[in-house]
């Protein structure tokens, strides 16, 4: 499943860095993970059990930079299931 581009305007945003933010987006429960910088680059959608634990899919997201430290490319990778 790809991600919509709603979903990804969304995770575009700077969030608290080094954090976890649970939202939900469209009858989805999604739990992501930030770097140092506030982006997100772990993400889980699917519903949430009564631990707080997201059941669903898994994304990362790979980032690539050149010799500058200047964004080329940024996708996101489905990863498989989430338990």
């Amino acid at each position: 499943m790809a991600l919509s581009e709603h979903l990804q305007q969304k995770l575009n945003k700077k969030y608290a860095p080094s954090a976890m933010v649970d939202i939900t987006y469209k009858g989805n429960d999604i739990s992501f993970k930030t770097d140092a910088e506030g982006n997100p680059i772990l993400l889980f959608i699917g519903r949430r059990d009564q631990n707080g634990t997201v059941k669903g899919e898994r994304y990362a997201r790979r980032f690539k930079r050149d010799e500058q430290g200047v964004l080329i490319k940024d996708h996101w990778e489905l990863k498989g299931k989430a338990t």
